[in-house]
């Protein structure tokens, strides 16, 4: 592919039609820079390997829970898609770490895929060469080109063999399971990799699949959703256990046999909305505590401190697993850095629990979560109806974090806002409505940082468009737009080229890194 042709249909658009921003975001861009930030601030952009890399079925590579998911029930997609081809990252990720060059990147975040690296989900199944030859390759492509990988890897692809064999994470056994896997990953690709995420997203992964069935492996009870297997009120719990475990294990494993050598950092990455009371009531401020700690403390408080958080001991009761004594301590401090997924903010109220509500997850934390109050939205409305622009809940979120958590290491390791599909390839190239989410985050980052909240990195999701997991393609999230419909081309979009001129700017700069280059 000819890197250059990729940058041309966002080259011609006019400098300032893509700038037309109104003008008190211009005036609070002002005096945003990269230099603004601490000289090893990593900036960056984050994928994953069901949602970009395609190839589901090549080179010795075995389904996931998510092949077999979306093939099984289509009607849970949006648009009725599945990763199958998705951008075909396993055979263009060499164009494409070109792109990340161009645009000036510090850092790629992606996943390594469980099932392309052992088929069967452990070793006596086989190990895949091919799959290792794969990272290897992309490992080096990016080292090459001066980026540093940030690898991921759990991103929700259990092994359908482990499926089929115990039911994934539901079993105990995963953790032995998985720790062959990361054993293997370590040792393969860990004298390159010095920053490792063991699982993403570990409170969406036990709630949207095993809750409200909404993503693989679809478990919930029949009153939540049209489930045919599950149990809303146990299982979400008894995933996310395993899911600490494996992870507090792995972080063990880690320290134990690589770190002195490969000197890299580890952690988990979690995702939250911040959440606001909806009332100045205490009964509102209490219920957005509650709503935090069964969203973030759910696992930021085990791996910090040892166990849940009391509210969910008290709310849950017996259907809450409990650590052993030996477990409490392996999770404890199991982490060298907190990754953090945000996006939007939302309001919480408290609501009556009824003797007779059924169960689950969602309902236990007796909340209730909006997007407005007394109709004025949580924040500036975007062209997606559940995403909000709240810079200040980020920035609230970090502080937070600092202040219950032990002021930890913070890289953000996801943020971002989609497009609609159903927009023109113009229409989705001028994306100033993201460029504008990404300075107001930026600078309420940074605001974090003024404040003592260590961030030491910032990862825009996404590189580029994919599979959005339940909504397919209909969401557009990438720095770089797919055409799904003509060979998956490239083509910058201006949010890219607007990233790449902050990455280029400094506090002497002119043109306060608004102008995009038409020389990258």
């Amino acid at each position: 592919m000819d890197i250059k042709s990729v940058f041309i249909i966002s080259i011609i658009i006019s400098i300032s039609e893509l700038y037309a921003l109104d003008a008190s975001f211009l005036r609070s861009s002002t005096s945003l820079h990269r230099s603004s930030f601490p000289q090893d601030f990593q900036f960056g952009a984050a994928s994953s390997a069901y949602q970009s890399e395609g190839a589901t079925n090549v080179d010795g590579k075995e389904p996931s829970i998510w092949d077999t998911f979306t093939k099984q029930h289509p009607e849970k997609i949006l648009d009725g898609s599945n990763g199958d081809v998705a951008d075909e990252f396993y055979y263009f990720f060499k164009e494409d770490v070109a792109l990340v060059k161009e645009i000036g990147l510090d850092s790629f975040r992606f996943s390594i895929s469980w099932s392309r690296i052992l088929p069967r989900g452990r070793i006596a199944g086989g190990v895949n060469q091919a799959g290792i030859n794969f990272y290897n390759h992309l490992i080096d492509e990016l080292i090459l080109n001066g980026i540093r990988p940030l690898v991921t890897l759990f991103h929700w692809d259990t092994p359908q063999a482990l499926e089929d064999e115990y039911g994934g994470f539901l079993n105990p056994q995963i953790v032995q399971d998985f720790l062959e896997f990361v054993d293997i990953c370590f040792k393969a690709f860990g004298d390159r990799v010095k920053e490792w995420i063991t699982i993403n997203e570990p409170n969406m992964f036990a709630m949207l699949g095993y809750s409200v069935g909404k993503n693989a492996p679809g478990r919930c009870s029949s009153y939540v959703q049209n489930c045919t297997v599950g149990n809303s009120a146990t299982e979400p719990y008894l995933v996310a256990h395993y899911l600490i475990i494996s992870h507090a294990a792995a972080v063990q494993l880690y320290r134990e046999k690589y770190q002195r050598f490969h000197g890299g950092t580890i952690g988990m990455s979690i995702q939250t909305y911040w959440m606001i009371p909806k009332y100045n009531t205490p009964a509102c401020r209490e219920a957005a505590k509650r709503a935090l700690d069964f969203l973030f403390g759910w696992f930021a408080d085990p791996i910090t401190y040892g166990d849940y958080p009391k509210i969910m001991r008290e709310l849950v009761g017996n259907r809450l697993p409990k650590f052993t004594k030996q477990q409490s301590e392996m999770v404890r401090g199991s982490f060298d850095f907190f990754g953090i997924n945000y996006y939007t903010s939302r309001y919480v109220e408290d609501v009556i629990f009824y003797a007779n509500t059924n169960l689950s997850y969602t309902t236990d934390s007796r909340v209730n979560q909006t997007t407005e109050r007394n109709g004025v939205p949580v924040g500036e409305p975007t062209s997606v109806d559940w995403l909000f622009i709240c810079p200040k809940g980020f920035q609230d979120l970090l502080l937070y974090v600092k202040s219950k958590y032990q002021n930890p290491v913070i890289l953000v390791t996801e943020n971002g806002m989609p497009s609609d599909k159903s927009l023109s390839l113009n229409e989705a190239l001028n994306d100033e409505e993201k460029i504008k989410y990404h300075q107001l985050h930026l600078s309420a980052l940074l605001d974090a940082v003024s404040q003592g909240a260590d961030v030491r990195g910032y990862h825009i999701w996404s590189l580029m468009d994919d599979f959005e997991w339940q909504f397919g393609y209909k969401y557009r999230y990438g720095l770089v737009y797919v055409d799904f419909q003509d060979g998956l081309q490239r083509y910058l979009k201006s949010s890219a080229l607007w990233y790449h001129q902050f990455l280029l700017s400094n506090s002497s700069s002119s043109n306060n890194g608004l102008v995009a280059s038409t020389n990258i």
